[in-house]
């Protein structure tokens, strides 16, 4: 088993024999690392570094990105290639539920094999809103096919924006839990007089 160390401040894991001076990831001196286990174990942490959730989340993200930017541009300059525009836009909407369906997939499963629960309460939160996510999708996906208007379609993609948002902020919280970087500051002391 190869030896490992994390920086105490940015929580950045690495094999020991691989450091070089200073944290690669926020460049303070290597003295701020210290030994480090993994605690999870090795079939777990092979399933968790195929990184599939991350990745899928990835792609849906910038599919809930591009649907209002492109819908905005639509309805602010609509004779500004709106034929090739709203092609694009189509396509977009009709891809989220799918890239929404497997990232809310490999997000169970990274739940399950991270935390061996969906129980938590943050893994509880993302289930609930991935659901209203996936739900907004589907929504925007009928709305499309009924030609409904560009300003439904650009209200009902806000909403999915902000519902991955929410998501997201909720998955950093998870993050902050996986890579603590705790590393006490020292207070500067004050020169008293003597």
């Amino acid at each position: 088993m190869k030896e490992l160390v994390r920086c105490r401040p940015c929580g950045y894991v690495m094999e020991k024999n691989k450091l070089n001076g200073v944290c690669p990831a926020c460049g303070l001196p290597d003295k701020v690392f210290e030994p480090y286990r993994e605690r999870v174990s090795l079939n777990r942490l092979l399933i968790l570094n195929l990184d599939l959730h991350p990745i899928a989340i990835h792609i849906s993200q910038s599919f809930i990105a591009l649907i209002p930017l492109l819908l905005g541009v639509l309805y602010l300059f609509p004779n500004y290639h709106d034929e090739e525009l709203f092609i694009v836009v189509t396509f977009l909407i009709t891809l989220l539920p799918f890239a929404l369906i497997l990232a809310f997939l490999t997000g169970i499963i990274d739940g399950i094999t991270r935390f061996k629960s969906l129980k938590p309460p943050l893994l509880k939160e993302k289930i609930i809103y991935s659901t209203l996510l996936l739900i907004t999708s589907v929504v925007l996906r009928f709305a499309a096919l009924q030609d409904k208007s560009l300003i439904i379609l650009l209200f009902v993609s806000v909403i999915s924006l902000g519902f991955a948002v929410v998501l997201g902020l909720i998955g950093k919280r998870l993050l902050n839990v996986i890579l603590p970087g705790k590393y006490p500051q020292k207070k500067a002391q004050k020169n008293r007089p003597k």
